[in-house]
């Protein structure tokens, strides 16, 4: 079983430090580091612009609901262009789905959000994080990160609880925010990210024996 990848998915709340915590696991670790790249396979998988993807990652749709909602209204003389192909949240799902578990039987690797989880939940070497933290801490960095004031930091993150929560309930049937369903919780507005990514190396190397190269 030593021989197998070992694999550490990382969900987390809006702000408590998830990408900066996994970029330096996999650093530190010399292992395969998936975030952002899940959306750009998924788009080429499903043939459509990785923008499109980007606005609807981790989020139920509603945006192409409006359009295709709004088309039944046009007028039947008015011009229609060639029908486009819009995946639905189950297509997204199931093409995020195949590339996080082809990488995880292949590569040992850090794997940010999309369900992962719940996916290799039944993996050999598999050990899962969630990482969150206080209001005021996550309000503080996302103001930092995307230059908005506390009120409109407060607003995004409630927004990216609201519709994280929603598009994994409704595709796992898991409360995402339930730190029951995680071998490992981290507050990490209490301990920092540092100490964060400290923590999680330790069982690391208990539970897999990898130590940062």
């Amino acid at each position: 079983m030593g021989n197998l990848p070992a694999v550490i998915t990382i969900s987390r709340q809006l702000g408590s430090g998830g990408a900066y915590v996994g970029q330096q696991l996999a650093e530190q670790l010399g292992i395969l580091y998936l975030d952002r790249e899940i959306v750009i396979q998924a788009a080429k998988q499903l043939q459509v612009l990785e923008e499109d993807l980007e606005s609807r990652d981790e989020k139920k749709t509603s945006f192409w609901q409006s359009v295709l909602q709004l088309s039944a209204y046009t007028p039947p003389d008015t011009y229609m262009p060639p029908e486009i192909y819009i995946p639905s949240d189950q297509d997204l799902y199931k093409a995020e789905s195949q590339i996080i578990q082809k990488v995880a039987k292949e590569h040992s690797a850090v794997i940010i959000g999309r369900g992962s989880s719940y996916l290799l939940r039944d993996h050999p070497r598999h050990l899962s994080i969630f990482l969150h933290a206080d209001l005021a801490f996550r309000q503080r960095r996302v103001g930092e990160l995307y230059n908005l004031t506390a009120p409109e930091a407060k607003k995004l993150i409630e927004k990216s609880d609201r519709e994280r929560g929603r598009y994994l309930q409704t595709l796992t049937g898991r409360d995402w925010n339930d730190a029951r369903t995680y071998q490992l919780s981290i507050d990490t507005g209490k301990t920092g990210l540092e100490q964060a990514k400290e923590i999680i190396l330790a069982c690391i190397k208990v539970q897999f024996d990898i130590a940062p190269k």
